[in-house]
């Protein structure tokens, strides 16, 4: 019977062990997360979401209190489209979230930096050109392209000295979104690196609609593969979404992947960045507790805990001290809900929103609990303490887990 660890992903004379953490934004997936993963020869993902905020909490600038103070006289006006990010703050914010990571990373393993094209900043261009380029100047091993097609962002660090020696790949939930990708980028004669296939499982927000459990991650991997094999492309898929256990991960791995991305499992490691008390709410979990929802201003469905306290929040926008979401024009459909709402209830202090959410500042505050189809399980991975509370599990003991459990058993913690 096989193992995770009887497998390896190649790229070229570098071989890994072919588990990677996804990159859970506004550092859940922690640098701490990361490094682990390499060290233990896989990879580990940092995410770039709201990345100024991840370095004020990281290094102690003040790159929100800077933006919030610029922008104060606009707190109250609906209006956003004054509001924009330093370049210069974005930059050094990047610069100091990577390369801090990078200067700590041991092991043969690599990291890898998560970079949503949703993440629009009201400049979506300008702030994913510096995002992309910063991360590359940093030392990052390898960028993973994610929510969205990002049609255009090989384009943006083309003339980069790393576009070609970096890693750089892009997440896919179906044939079609990787067709439009490489027909775009065919005259940059540059492919990915390889293709992360995340399947209706996965946690937060996902690459379909609400039809999601039509899909089948197994049958978008099939037809990925063959699109590859009739095109003679030599890309690595790596699937992701659902795999909970080690024997879930070599079924994939036997069947032709080149790896798996797995993450809710590590949503409750001592190193995940999520507040203790919030990953045993992740640990409670029923089935029946998971749902998904339309809140995301971003238009993709979201898998979250349905007691997640963004739901129905009708905080005021903090655009002027976020803003990660609002569009080119300045706009965010959490804006366009909350002013519908306050119209209609001119006399309420307190407003509720219930068909959308501020994620920038849920996010930011750790209360949008998003999560994975398969988060109802984790209670079986760890043990209850007498005081009904479950114990911790180490990033290690996780990543073992998987890496040499067979017949889908789980090993508990000590």
């Amino acid at each position: 019977m096989k193992r995770v660890d009887d497998f390896r992903l190649k790229f070229g004379k570098k071989e890994l062990v072919p588990l990677i953490i996804g990159g859970m934004g506004v550092d859940i997936s922690t640098a701490a997360l990361a490094l682990e993963a390499a060290r233990l020869g896989g990879v580990g993902h940092i995410s770039d979401a709201m990345v100024n905020e991840v370095s004020d909490r990281r290094f102690d600038t003040s790159f929100v209190k800077d933006k919030t103070r610029l922008y104060k006289y606009n707190i109250n006006n609906s209006d956003k489209t004054d509001i924009h990010f330093d370049l210069g703050h974005l930059a050094e914010a990047t610069r100091l979230h990577v390369g801090n990571t990078m200067q700590a990373k041991r092991g043969d393993g690599e990291i890898w930096v998560n970079c949503m094209e949703k993440l629009t900043m009201n400049a979506p261009r300008e702030t994913l050109r510096v995002r992309l380029a910063s991360a590359l100047d940093a030392g990052i091993d390898g960028i993973t392209l994610s929510a969205g097609l990002h049609l255009g962002s090989f384009g943006l660090i083309e003339d980069h000295p790393r576009f070609r020696d970096a890693r750089l790949g892009i997440i896919v939930s179906s044939v079609r979104a990787l067709q439009i990708f490489l027909r775009k980028n065919a005259k940059l004669k540059r492919l990915p690196d390889y293709v992360v296939v995340e399947g209706p499982l996965a946690g937060g927000h996902l690459g379909f609609g609400m039809d999601w459990a039509q899909y089948d991650l197994a049958t978008i991997i099939a037809e990925i593969a063959q699109y590859l094999k009739t095109e003679q492309l030599d890309i690595p898929l790596i699937a992701a979404g659902g795999i909970f256990t080690g024997s879930d991960a070599v079924s994939f791995l036997e069947n032709g992947v080149a790896g798996v991305q797995v993450a809710t499992r590590f949503t409750v490691a001592d190193e995940c960045g999520l507040p203790a008390k919030d990953k045993q709410e992740y640990f409670k979990a029923s089935e029946e507790d998971i749902i998904v929802n339309t809140i995301s201003p971003t238009g993709y469905p979201m898998r979250m805990l349905k007691n997640t306290p963004a739901i129905g929040s009708g905080i005021r926008p903090n655009c002027e001290s976020y803003g990660y979401l609002l569009d080119g024009n300045g706009n965010c459909a959490y804006i366009t809900a909350y002013n519908r709402e306050v119209e209609a209830h001119p006399n309420d202090k307190v407003i509720s929103v219930m068909d959308k959410t501020c994620l920038c500042t849920h996010m930011r505050n750790y209360n949008c609990w998003t999560c994975g189809h398969y988060t109802y399980r984790l209670k079986d991975t760890t043990r209850r303490l007498p005081d009904g509370s479950y114990q911790g599990l180490s990033a290690a003991h996780i990543f073992h887990d998987y890496q040499y459990s067979v017949d889908n058993k789980i090993a508990l913690p000590e």
